[in-house]
């Protein structure tokens, strides 16, 4: 009797061992798009470079990946987009902080917070995030229309700020201008264009439309912070565990140990 529910117990918990598949899958990818990914030189991407509904993926090579592989049309892509369509649902309902509609963010130091810009939003120059000592902090950016980036604009990170706590929620199109370097996870509802030799510490997710790339670098980001749905990438392969997951291995460790108790008392 013991030993079934020792075993009852192993089948519970396992699932909770497990990330939910679609999020996984999303985690995975640096670069998602709709209809086409389309490339130009030689570009990095760190983790998967994926298509859904489409399934036309060009440019790789020479493109090339670190820790991932191509997903054009599978079923590893619909999954990503599905949980890309939450993902987009859950930073376009989250309340704005702060508005700053025809600001440009380039000179600003932020603070964590949601950003909220009616339309368009303009990145010319450095916009600092300064996380003041939470390196869980998030920064969430909000734009009704676009995203677009003066050539060599970047974005520093201060004080813990980690760019797996950054999100561009971009309602149309984001647009990298020449040798920008951005922070953050783009979440687009259209397209996404990083021109040449802009680099994204982050990843590129669209729905609907193109990812556009040419000779630029997207890489995970590294650090404790992450979004909602999107927790930080796990290249290799080992899921993380949850607290109800603890909790349930906790369960099933408690009664391993009480079988094996009986077992040793009715040895005896």
């Amino acid at each position: 009797m013991r030993d079934k529910f020792a075993a009852v117990c192993a089948v519970s918990i396992l699932p909770l061992l497990l990330p939910s598949p679609a999020v996984a899958q999303l985690s995975s990818f640096g670069v998602l798009g709709g209809s086409t990914v389309t490339n130009t030189g030689v570009t990095s991407v760190n983790g998967n470079v994926g298509v859904s509904p489409g399934s036309a993926i060009t440019g790789f090579p020479p493109g090339v990946l670190t820790g991932g592989s191509i997903h054009a049309g599978d079923t590893a892509a619909a999954q990503a987009q599905a949980a890309l369509r939450t993902l987009y649902n859950q930073l376009a309902g989250m309340p704005c902080d702060t508005d700053l509609t025809g600001q440009d963010l380039g000179g600003l130091t932020l603070t964590p917070g949601v950003y909220c810009f009616d339309s368009s939003a303009q990145l010319t120059g450095t916009l600092i995030l300064n996380g003041a000592g939470n390196s869980a902090a998030t920064f969430i950016f909000k734009m009704g229309s676009t995203l677009t980036t003066a050539s060599a604009s970047s974005v520093s990170l201060i004080n813990g700020a980690s760019s797996c706590g950054v999100a561009w929620q971009v309602g149309s199109s984001a647009t990298l201008g020449t040798g920008t370097g951005l922070a953050g996870n783009i979440v687009a509802l259209t397209s996404i264009t990083l021109n040449t030799a802009a680099s994204l510490n982050g990843r590129a997710l669209a729905q609907n439309g193109a990812v556009t790339l040419d000779t630029n670098r997207v890489t995970f980001c590294t650090g404790p912070a992450s979004l909602p749905g999107l927790p930080p990438s796990n290249l290799s392969g080992v899921p993380a565990i949850s607290l109800p997951a603890l909790a349930g291995l906790a369960l099933l460790l408690v009664g391993l140990g009480s079988v094996l108790a009986w077992k040793a008392q009715a040895s005896r």
